[in-house]
């Protein structure tokens, strides 16, 4: 994988992953996870729902949602750094309101920045399924901007 220039923002990162002139992450590519937009303050992505990743009860596992969720609060957060910041979550809160199955197709998950200061943010993002634009999860997050 190429490394991003040190000098990029957090926006430039993100536009060379559209541009695919980087790899995703190594937990993009396990997971599924694609980019398919960025812009500063806004990420999202798009995955598809696989039997590997169901519980027991016969859905997938919570931790499928979560995971897309965190990604694209962290992700919108990141979008807003300068060249040499970086950021930690402090907290993440996921809300469930439907289970998800490999039947519910394509999920789209969109992360946006509700407020960003010198060294904290805070966002929120919605998982929808692509086909019926209904909710399957929503949640927010506190992250420290750490850096210059």
């Amino acid at each position: 994988m190429t490394a991003a220039p040190p000098a990029a923002t957090g926006l430039e990162l993100f536009d060379a992953f559209l541009r695919r002139e980087l790899e995703p992450p190594p937990m993009a590519q396990l997971m599924g996870i694609e980019l398919v937009e960025a812009a500063e303050g806004r990420i999202a992505f798009e995955s598809d729902p696989e039997h590997r990743f169901y519980n027991p009860l016969g859905s997938v596992h919570g931790g499928y949602a979560a995971t897309l969720l965190d990604s694209a609060l962290g992700c919108a957060v990141h979008t807003t750094l300068a060249p040499g910041e970086s950021y930690t979550t402090l907290s993440l809160e996921v809300k469930y309101a439907r289970p998800i199955t490999v039947d519910t197709g394509t999920v789209r998950v969109v992360g946006e920045v509700e407020q960003r200061s010198r060294r904290q943010a805070t966002a929120s993002a919605r998982l929808t399924a692509v086909a019926t634009g209904k909710l399957l999860a929503h949640g927010t997050t506190t992250c420290i901007i750490v850096g210059p």
